[in-house]
Parts: C-alpha cells; structure tokens; sequence
C-alpha cells in the first residue's frame, strides 16, 4: 500500500516529466526521497547514439549527491510520459536493470515504487528486483 509519501514522489516525477517532456528525447521523469527528507526529481537525457542516454532515476540520484552529499535513498520512482500518438496517460514504471544495480549500490536498502499489472503501484526494496546482486571481491 502506498503512503502519502510515496503518493508524493509520484505526483513529483510526473511533474517533472510533465514539465520537460519532449517527444523522443525526455519521456522519463524520476523522484527520489534521501533519508533525511529531500525530494530530488530528475528527467532522462537522450542521445542520438542510443548507449549514451542517461535514464532520469541516474539523474535524480547525481543530483542529490551533487546538491547535498549522499544521504542515502529513502524511495525512488520512475513514471514514463506517454508518446503524442499512445493512449494512456503518465504511469509508473520499473527501473531498468542498470538503473537497478545503480540504485542499489548506492542504498541497498532503498525502497522502490514499482507497475503492479495494472493495479495501483505498490512498494518493493531495491533486493526484491535485484536479487544475488554482483559484489566485488569479498564484500
């Protein structure tokens, strides 16, 4: 079930890809709660060479590095903003699996808002998605 919390951390992605969303170029916007309380959205960067586009969960996270240190993260959520010609409207979505080992080394704890088959979205830790995540050497 989701908080009021999480419920604002998807009125702010969708926000922020409300925003700045541009047709083929940024479709994705992402809101993250650090553990001390800061909301932090960021929307992807696209490229004309595919590989080199950043999704906007990467983006919120180096912003709220950059903007404050690394506090952790609390929550994160993806929402995708339909193309002009698609039915629908902005909805959640699961990270991908870059952004999923991103997320988790950076918090392993973190909580993610993720799609449930139509239903409202609901909450999974980042371990849930990721499970055996890869670790260096002993760690």
């Amino acid at each position: 079930m989701l908080t009021k919390k999480d419920k604002e951390l998807i009125d702010a992605a969708t926000k922020a890809i409300s925003t700045r969303y541009r047709n083929d170029w940024q479709e994705v916007g992402s809101a993250l709660r650090t553990r001390d309380g800061r909301i932090v959205t960021g929307v992807n960067i696209d490229a004309y060479i595919g590989r080199i586009a950043v999704c906007a969960e990467a983006i919120a996270i180096g912003r709220a590095i950059t903007e404050s240190g690394d506090h952790g993260i609390e929550t994160i959520v993806a929402v995708r903003h339909p193309k002009p010609d698609e039915p629908g409207k902005i909805a959640v979505v699961s990270p991908c699996g870059i952004c999923r080992e991103l997320i988790h080394d950076y918090d392993a704890k973190a909580r993610v808002i993720v799609p449930d088959n139509g239903r409202t979205p609901k909450v999974v830790t980042i371990g849930e998605l990721l499970p055996n995540k890869y670790r260096r050497g002993n760690e």
